[in-house]
C-alpha cells in the first residue's frame, strides 16, 4: 500500500511540474545565471519542438541530467528517438547527443559533491548522460 500511495505521490508531483512549474522555469531557465537548463527535443511522432526544463551538470565531454521520474518520460524518449537535442545552458546553446542512461552508481562520482549530496537525498536512481557535439 505504501508503494501505491508514494506512486500516486510521484505522479501528482509529475503533473503539477508540467503543468504549473515547468511552464514558469522555461521563462528562466537556460540564462546566463540560472542553474536550469532548456532541453530542445523533437517529437518522435509530431516533429514538433519541445522545451523541457532540466538540472544538466557539466562534466567531462558532456552533461549528466537526472532523471527523477525515470525513463517512462517523453523528452527523453523522443532524445533516444532523434539521437541528438539542443541544449540551452547558462546563456549558451549547445548540440547535444549520444543519450545514455546511467545509474547513480556511474553518475554522482562525476558531478560536483554539492549536486551529489542533493541528488542522493532526493533518492535519483538513473540519469540521463549525454556528449557535447558542437555549438548550435
Amino acid at each position: 500500500m505504501t508503494q501505491t500511495r508514494d506512486q500516486h505521490r510521484l505522479e501528482a508531483v509529475k503533473r503539477f511540474n508540467k503543468k504549473v512549474l515547468n511552464p514558469v522555469m522555461l521563462t528562466v531557465a537556460g540564462r546566463r545565471y540560472w542553474y536550469a537548463s532548456v532541453l530542445h527535443t523533437t517529437g518522435r511522432r509530431t516533429s514538433h519542438v519541445h522545451l523541457t526544463p532540466v538540472v544538466a551538470e557539466p562534466v567531462p565531454g558532456g552533461f549528466v541530467v537526472p532523471l527523477p521520474y525515470g525513463t517512462a518520460v517523453d523528452w527523453l524518449r523522443n532524445l533516444e528517438a532523434a539521437g541528438t537535442a539542443t541544449l540551452d545552458i547558462h546563456g549558451r546553446h549547445l548540440t547535444v547527443g549520444q543519450p545514455l542512461v546511467i545509474d547513480a552508481a556511474e553518475a554522482l562520482p562525476l558531478v560536483r559533491p554539492s549536486r551529489r549530496r542533493v541528488w542522493r537525498r532526493l533518492g535519483i536512481a538513473q540519469f540521463l548522460q549525454v556528449t557535447t557535439l558542437s555549438p548550435a
